[in-house]
């Protein structure tokens, strides 16, 4: 290897994954270490894998594949290092493996290869830290792990249990983000409506006052940051309750992204979620009473074990009930370790599909609608990227990289991170065009 200790790194999976990248990256660069964008520049490649599906395993190991031909030097952290056995398999000459929120055991497995440039105790400025995300928003982590049993899921045994990180430390963060010129910050952990349960909600004396540590309490703190401010992974607890009138008054963004999973009774049960369809369609009519302007997004698995064309029958009409803004599904495959691998009744592969397009079909038919009520409206548009021919951004109803767009034809002129007016003038079933209001 060369001298110059030069880091290369390829961050998978989710946001919260993102954000382990975001700390190691960090932490690298403040110890003095070049990050690079190519193998062959790179002295060191590291990988932040997923494993939750296997569509995300084999992505993972086709990576490090990748990396280890291209490169050769790879170390390997995140979920899917977990199972050591799995990657060790295929590639047994990694360097390094570590798990999921693994920031130390990786910066160490990189001194044993590559000794750090600089003091490893410089202290890590915000002005060094590194961020995957675009200047204008960010990803604020305020949990790591997850309490819940559901039978599809192994995240538990691969992140641990529920570790909220404490109410002050969180704050602190989110006002160097906005001091940095994040103008919005997108909450997330794997649970985050359960904030805080883990520490039996306990006070945090924060700048002379008395703060408990719940979701509901952090949301009201963010939201007089005076920027965008976006909750993602709410589990559908009572809670959801108390911050549909903070959406309602403005504090925080009126977009509730609540995973429900399916509508049949007897498959909730058997994912081990909450399992009354009535009672979700009463609260989502009550949340829409208090904040007409609510955007609802969710996701579903089809073809569960056990699935009937009954059960399949009673998703649907949910959706047609529900009329959700936002649904994603994907059809169930079996993960290593999850307790649902032992239930009877596996629906066919072909079958699987032959719902997840019908689903689609519903769901694509409601957003389109959904989306079509906005043309005419006057949105708020915050501006992601411009190009030469003009602006993309997005309403408070979108999340980035998972809902739709806005694009604004000519308005070339204007900055990512601008908030600005916009007429909708015309909309399709994912995305809206827009134009500039005038002033």
């Amino acid at each position: 290897m060369s001298t110059t200790q030069n880091i290369g790194f390829i961050s998978l999976g989710c946001p919260k994954a993102t954000v382990d990248s975001e700390r190691i990256l960090s932490q690298l660069r403040a110890e003095g270490y070049p990050l690079v964008n190519s193998y062959a520049a790179a002295d060191l490649v590291i990988i932040n894998t997923c494993g939750f599906i296997d569509a995300a395993i084999e992505e993972s190991l086709n990576t490090i594949g990748e990396a280890m031909e291209q490169n050769g030097h790879v170390i390997v952290t995140g979920c899917l290092g977990g199972d050591r056995d799995k990657i060790l398999n295929d590639y047994p000459e990694v360097l390094a493996i570590t798990g999921p929120n693994e920031t130390t055991a990786v910066v160490d497995a990189v001194h044993a290869v590559l000794p750090p440039p600089q003091d490893p105790l410089i202290e890590l400025l915000p002005d060094r830290a590194v961020r995957l995300t675009p200047n204008h928003y960010a990803y604020l982590k305020i949990a790591e792990g997850c309490n819940q049993q559901c039978s599809f899921c192994i995240i538990p045994n691969l992140r641990g249990k529920l570790v909220s990180r404490p109410m002050g430390e969180l704050l602190s963060e989110a006002e160097r983000l906005a001091e940095s010129g994040v103008k919005e910050l997108l909450v997330v952990s794997q649970d985050t409506a359960a904030y805080g349960a883990d520490l039996r909600y306990r006070n945090e004396i924060i700048r002379g006052g008395i703060l408990s540590t719940r979701i509901a309490t952090l949301a009201e703190a963010l939201s007089k940051l005076g920027i965008w401010i976006r909750l993602h992974y709410l589990y559908p607890y009572p809670v959801i309750d108390q911050l549909i009138p903070m959406m309602a008054e403005g504090k925080i963004l009126p977009y509730l992204d609540v995973p429900l999973q399916h509508a049949s009774s007897s498959i909730l049960k058997a994912m081990k979620r909450p399992a009354d369809q009535e009672n979700v369609l009463q609260r989502i009519q009550q949340w829409r009473e208090i904040c007409p302007d609510l955007t609802i997004r969710s996701t579903f698995i089809v073809g569960f074990p056990g699935e009937t064309e009954q059960n399949f029958g009673e998703l649907l009409d949910f959706l047609d009930a529900a009329q959700l803004d936002r649904a994603g599904a994907f059809a169930y495959s079996p993960v290593e370790g999850a307790a649902a691998n032992q239930l009877p009744n596996p629906v066919d592969n072909d079958l699987q599909q032959d719902r997840l397009q019908q689903f689609m079909s519903v769901q694509s038919r409601i957003s389109a609608d959904k989306l079509q009520q906005k043309v005419g409206t006057l949105e708020t548009i915050l501006i992601d990227s411009v190009t030469d021919e003009g602006a993309i951004g997005r309403t408070r109803g979108d999340a980035p990289e998972i809902d739709g767009e806005v694009h604004i034809p000519e308005a070339n002129h204007l900055n990512s991170g601008d908030f600005i007016q916009v007429e909708i003038v015309a909309a399709d079933e994912h995305d809206l065009e827009g134009a500039l209001a005038e002033s």
